[in-house]
């Protein structure tokens, strides 16, 4: 096959899954990209040297989605025709931005408290527990190829998202406690 007609799972020889072999897919990079490195066309032919800077740059990109969990869900979810709209704000369960309100007001008061370390701690668990439900659920969504089953894959995929900006967050306040120490 073509690899400009290639999706991401097929350039590396995956079944199209949300659950993806990261050993396996960190094996077959290193293999693309040394078939491509642009040390080995140092002397080709201009065409060749831009084609081959060109296929390492496809086979990174690749790489890069296949590896998030986010950037996978994605992915998957324009792979399946769902259209994304960067202008407008994502619509998101009422219920869950409450929660998210919730615990970045915990996570606030957190640095203020004696046992500061022990509630983050505490926190960060409360969110990992989160983003496994978050990922277990993707993971039977694509499984179903329908609408609905889409449609709840992207609100998941957005929850994810708030999920893992609330992860950075908590390991900023980490560094923050710390420093204090």
């Amino acid at each position: 096959m073509n690899s400009a007609t290639q999706n991401h799972f097929e350039l590396f020889g995956l079944h199209v899954s949300y659950e993806v072999d990261q050993s396996k897919l960190a094996k077959h990079y290193r293999d693309l990209q040394c078939a491509v490195h642009p040390d080995k066309f140092a002397n080709a032919s201009d065409q060749e040297r831009r084609l081959s800077v060109q296929r390492a740059a496809q086979i990174n990109e690749a790489f890069q989605s296949l590896k998030s969990p986010i950037r996978r869900a994605r992915y998957m979810l324009e792979m399946r025709g769902v259209e994304f709209n960067e202008q407008g704000g994502a619509a998101v369960d009422p219920v869950f931005l409450m929660e998210q309100m919730a615990l970045h007001e915990t996570l606030a008061e957190i640095p203020k408290t004696q046992d500061g370390l022990i509630k983050l701690n505490k926190l960060q668990d409360n969110i990992q527990n989160r983003v496994k439900q978050l990922t277990l659920e993707l993971i039977e969504l694509f499984k179903d190829h329908s609408d609905e089953a889409m449609a709840k894959a992207k609100a998941n995929m957005q929850k994810l998202q708030f999920m893992e900006k609330l992860q950075q967050e908590t390991e900023n306040v980490e560094e923050d406690i710390v420093d204090t120490l």
